[in-house]
């Protein structure tokens, strides 16, 4: 099977949409580990640096929703301590802890999925089910390039002219406004003429055809059983009730049922599947370097 980065768009949509549901809509405290450990994982087995500002600002953020809970919900019935007559429980700070948990993981795996989807694959899973919708994301894609590049030529520009100032905070608001105005109308002006150039070409008179590279292999229906075979699983024991848990009141013990256990392990293997095939193809390649 070849590496995560490399299957197709369609098997890695599904992948995500597979991971990051099952973790949103479930609150089992089990669940929110496993999926936050694997998407860390996956995010530091991905990325070539270390991105320790990323991890400090997701640590800062997962630190102020985890305090807010407690703060302003007093829901529970173990009370920690009392500040200025609102009780503090264990019960809202848990789940706070646990709720802002599973947004960091959530978080960490949209991160990732910035990073594999690129546009073309983009393009290439939303231009089947919509040639209209690829189209807007397509001229969306390219719009972002080109309006960063245009913004560095006018604020240049502006500098070279001695009409940017960066002395105080006034002279810079002003300066980014006038910027903000140059660029708006550019874009304006710039969509215009895109629109006259399509329809010159005769955009809209006949069916649209596509060319992609991508194309369905078979390790890419083996991914698709592995990814879709343990949700099934996790599906069935959450339907069961064995994944259930509870904060409020008071905390429910967490399932240790052999269906709650496979359902674990099912969750598991789906959180951590890209981590180990892109271990299968890094041993992989080190072991075919080692050989030369």
């Amino acid at each position: 099977m070849r590496g995560f980065t490399e299957l197709n768009p369609a098997a890695l949509m599904i992948y995500y949409l597979c991971v990051i549901g099952t973790a949103m809509f479930c609150n089992n405290p089990v669940i929110t580990v496993i999926s936050l450990a694997g998407a860390a994982a996956l995010f530091v087995t991905l990325s070539e640096k270390r991105s320790v500002k990323l991890h400090l600002s997701f640590f800062g953020l997962f630190l102020i929703m985890a305090l807010i809970n407690p703060i302003w919900y007093h829901n529970g019935v173990t009370v920690l301590f009392v500040v200025n007559d609102s009780p503090i429980t264990l019960e809202a700070l848990l789940y706070g802890v646990f709720a802002s948990a599973m947004m960091i993981g959530v978080l960490y795996r949209l991160r990732t999925f910035t990073m594999i989807m690129t546009a073309d694959k983009l393009l290439y899973v939303f231009g089947r089910l919509s040639p209209q919708l690829s189209l807007v994301l397509s001229m969306a894609l390219r719009f972002v390039p080109l309006i960063r590049a245009q913004t560095a030529k006018v604020r240049s520009a502006q500098k070279a002219l001695g009409i940017y100032r960066e002395d105080n905070i006034a002279d810079t608001l002003k300066g980014e406004m006038r910027i903000f105005s140059i660029i708006a109308t550019w874009a304006l002006e710039n969509g215009i003429i895109t629109a006259d150039s399509m329809e010159a070409r005769g955009y809209g008179e006949h069916r649209r055809t596509s060319f992609s590279v991508f194309r369905f292999r078979k390790s890419d229906w083996v991914f698709l059983a592995l990814c879709l075979i343990p949700t099934a699983v996790f599906i069935a024991a959450a339907a069961s009730g064995e994944t259930d848990f509870t904060f409020y009141p008071a905390m429910s013990g967490i399932s240790l049922t052999p269906l709650a256990v496979t359902g674990y392990c099912a969750y598991g293997l789906l959180s951590f599947l890209p981590c180990i095939l892109e271990w299968k193809e890094d041993i992989r390649w080190k072991y075919l370097l080692s050989r030369v």
